[in-house]
């Protein structure tokens, strides 16, 4: 069908008078006070902006022009010119994608943008407004899980453009219908091809007031007239509630009805609000330092706003194969998981272990539709972004935490999902690595890197499982990143079909998708092991040239070349904290009983890589993963081993942190006299005993009880010894 650019407009009908509070800011309450949502929005940290609600398929806000990567949100601070108000964005992608099913407020026909001022806008969880200043009309914005309710303000006539063809960044329009089937309804439907391949989404636009779309070309404008004068009321409001669905028009009909029957606009914003506050109280910290606060649970907030519910409320939704579907869990989408695998994940698991059953069931329901499972799932498409197999890590660590009711059948598919032959896994099989001069794609270490630690996971669950072929066959595959160290240069290399490593070897330089690794260097992947990190420690020979190798990185400066990624950034030497593949190293000082070296290195990257400001994310935000780093190490945990539940003891930069981890019990984390000189573990103590290990397994924390930490200002022997070590 052919698109059609529609120009919908309408004078409404006068509902009531607005007060003059209309103009202010709903007092945000609670926790939602301390979230901050400008953070990230500058620089390079591409969050989202609007109005949504944990977790929510609607995330309703302002979309932009394309003007570059920093917009693949559709939003950035640097920019005053908005293209409409759509009702589904990404946040911290690095591709640009959504920002459809967008209503415009226009003055004319002829109009396709319009101006504000950010000191106009105003923000918080569950709700935005801005002013725009040509038209003079006022927006504002919240949402339940699949519908987006919309209110607009003017003291003039009112005019609103839907144009099915605009999305942002790669997203191209296929195929798009709408039809008027009231004089307040219109609903549809739009598919486009970019990132998601075959994407599709239903929609049912409902007014509080008759609305006339007028017939013409596809650039003509619809004018209703108001049924009352504007003398006699000088502001006026028109309400829309857009619902969606990835089924049906009809589905999108029933969302709406289900999740909001009514027409108010204030008790939808407060349900939101409310929503957020019950989400963010899932871990209580206490902290004198008010940008701490801001900071932690601004990045509580990043973190549950993906993954995203992808079905309606009855059921169904639709999978990896474009089919219909009906299931009896809630399937999600928006799994950005080279990214989440390392911390999003993780957390998710000790303070959401509610959801988990359903990340597990939507893993095994895209291998049963697409083949294999997912790697970067965006609205039912498998995009295929990024290395490795970091489905099968998070499917694993489910597994192994118990949120897996069939195991037999996620070993099942993570097993088909290791033994193809695409993505350079033929190349696994045949040479028992993937050597760089056979593969006509690129990044061959990191891809052998992620692969290796991802058939840990695997490995281990086949062992739970008593399954002692797949163990080994598996478990040997995970170790064959030692194929990749150069002992001569003692950084991960790629080998090629004779052995030999290629040449020339330049660790510092990276060439972003055209070399060995992806996303960073020879320096930064290195490291690469947190499935073994013992294992690494024993391929430089001793203790002590791992530790002086280590040591190294956090000093080493080189030049990484004009071709470098953008998302190499946050650098301290050569770590990156800008992107992801870092994330785990600091902790890897507790695997070598020295976890006093990374305590000044932890409160360095959470002080100064973490802000209140606008461009306060050091990197993407790669849908929670950056803020889930900070969440965890600001308590003072972090699971380094993808796969377990094995989470390493850093250095808290809060006083307390009580975390509801579910079945009515909280794991409370005490830091006592800690502050910003007193950064170092002095001495623990588990639930009123001793404790002298470094770390804590995921049963105890998830048991529920009080961990101690007594701080000072100088490193101590506390977790050195070698029994004490992960």
């Amino acid at each position: 069908m052919k698109a059609k650019n529609i120009v919908l407009a309408s004078l409404m009908t006068v509902i009531g008078l607005a007060s003059c509070n209309s103009n202010l800011k709903p007092q945000a309450s609670g926790l939602t006070s301390y979230v901050d949502q400008r953070i990230g929005s500058g620089g390079h940290g591409h969050v989202f902006v609007g109005a949504n609600v944990p977790n929510g398929l609607v995330q309703a806000g302002p979309t932009q022009y394309t003007r570059g990567w920093d917009w693949c949100s559709g939003y950035h601070d640097s920019d005053s010119v908005l293209i409409g108000f759509g009702t589904m964005h990404l946040s911290g992608t690095g591709i640009g994608c959504l920002g459809d099913i967008a209503l415009l407020p226009i003055d004319s026909a002829q109009q396709r943008e319009v101006t504000f001022s950010h000191d106009d806008e105003l923000m918080q969880p569950g709700y935005y407004s801005v002013q725009l200043l040509q038209p003079e009309v006022k927006v504002e914005l919240t949402a339940t899980p699949r519908v987006a309710f919309e209110r607009y303000t003017a003291d003039d006539s009112l005019m609103l453009r839907l144009d099915l063809t605009q999305c942002i960044g790669w997203d191209h329009m296929t195929e798009c219908s709408y039809h008027q089937e009231s004089p307040t309804l219109i609903t549809g439907y739009r598919r486009s091809t970019g990132w998601a391949k075959d994407r599709s989404i239903y929609f049912a636009m409902e007014f509080s007031a008759p609305i006339r779309i007028e017939e013409g070309s596809t650039d003509t404008i619809a004018i209703m007239t108001p049924l009352t004068t504007m003398d006699e009321h000088p502001w006026a409001e028109l309400l829309v509630k857009v619902a969606l669905s990835p089924t049906s028009v009809d589905n999108a009909k029933a969302n709406m009805q289900a999740e909001l029957p009514h027409w108010d606009f204030d008790r939808a914003e407060g349900e939101a609000i409310e929503a957020w506050n019950h989400e963010l109280s899932r871990i209580s910290i206490k902290t004198d330092d008010e940008d701490v606060k801001k900071i932690f649970y601004t990045a509580m907030y990043h973190l549950m706003t993906a993954p995203s519910v992808f079905c309606d409320v009855n059921g169904d939704y639709r999978g990896a194969d474009g089919k219909n579907y009906h299931g009896d869990f809630t399937n999600y989408t928006t799994f950005s998981l080279w990214d989440t695998y390392r911390a999003a994940h993780p957390l998710m698991t000790l303070i959401m272990p509610e959801r988990q059953r359903d990340f597990a069931e939507t893993f095994l329901h895209i291998c049963e539709q697409q083949g294999d499972l997912p790697v970067w799932h965006l609205m039912g498409n498998e995009t295929d972004c990024m290395v490795g197999n970091p489905g099968m890590v998070v499917l694993a660590d489910l597994t192994m935490k118990g949120f897996v009711e069939d195991k037999q059948k996620a070993l099942e598919a993570m097993k088909q999902t290791a033994l193809r032959d695409d993505r350079s896994l033929g190349f696994l099989k045949q040479y028992g690595y993937i050597p760089y001069d056979v593969d006509p794609e690129p990044e061959a270490v990191a891809k052998a890197l992620e692969y290796c630690l991802a058939e840990d996971g695997l490995a281990r669950v086949a062992k739970e499982l008593g399954a002692d072929e797949d163990y080994q066959y598996f478990h040997e595959r995970s170790r064959s990143y030692k194929k990749y160290f150069d002992p001569q240069t003692k950084f991960m290399r790629a080998p090629g079909t004779d052995g030999k490593f290629r040449e020339p070897f330049n660790p510092f330089r990276a060439i972003h998708r055209a070399d060995d690794y992806t996303e960073g260097n020879a320096w930064q992947y290195t490291w690469l092991v947190p499935h073994d990190v013992h294992g690494l420690v024993d391929l430089f020979g001793s203790e002590e040239a791992f530790i002086e190798k280590f040591d190294s990185l956090f000093i080493a400066e080189g030049d990484l070349g004009d071709e470098a990624s953008p998302d190499i950034s946050g650098l301290i030497g050569q770590y990156a904290h800008g992107n992801e593949p870092s994330h785990h190293v600091l902790y890897m000082y507790n695997y070598v009983g020295q976890p006093w070296k990374a305590a000044p290195l932890l409160r360095k990257v959470m002080t100064e890589m973490y802000t209140t400001q606008k461009d306060g994310l050091i990197g993407n935000e790669d849908v929670g993963q950056m803020s889930a780093w900070y969440v965890l190490s600001a308590v003072g945990l972090y699971q380094v081993e993808p796969v377990g539940g094995r989470f390493i003891i850093g250095s808290p930069i809060v006083d307390e942190a009580r975390l509801d981890v579910g079945n009515k019990k909280a794991f409370t984390i005490r830091a006592i006299n800690n502050n910003k000189e007193n950064i170092y573990v002095q001495s623990a103590r588990l639930n009123g005993k001793p404790y002298t290990k470094s770390y804590i397994d995921y049963r105890d924390i998830m048991a529920g009880g009080i961990l101690e930490l007594q701080m000072g200002k100088e490193p101590s022997d506390w977790g050195t010894a070698r029994e004490d070590r992960p």
